[in-house]
């Protein structure tokens, strides 16, 4: 058994042109985290968590993140925090496939 579950949980994360695939790499009773592909020209639609703290670790390549309106582009390896309420989003404006993983913590009740 191996303490490490990233390997595994990117092994089928192949996402075309466009798209977004994701997977559970933690879930417990206060943190989450995802793992994010995103395939080029694709796009996590900005949104905010009220109660809970977001951290994007960008792990492969270099994902756009948005914040609050304004972008910026993270290459990895990049840690982006968000605050409780604060919009933000991710898009891929490359032409390979990036990878990140978003904690969410506490997780929403």
């Amino acid at each position: 058994m191996s303490l490490d579950s990233y390997a595994d949980a990117i092994a089928d994360l192949e996402p075309d042109e466009g798209d977004v695939e994701t997977a559970e790499l933690v879930v417990t009773d206060d943190v989450l985290v995802k793992v994010f592909a995103l395939g080029p020209g694709a796009e996590l639609e900005s949104h905010d968590h009220p109660d809970s703290t977001n951290v994007f670790h960008v792990l492969e390549g270099t994902v756009t993140v948005v914040q609050d309106g304004e972008s910026e582009q993270v290459a990895a390896p990049g840690v982006v925090q968000h605050a409780r309420g604060v919009d933000h989003g991710a898009r891929n404006e490359t032409d390979e496939t990036v990878i990140f993983t978003a904690s969410l913590c506490p997780l929403p009740s």
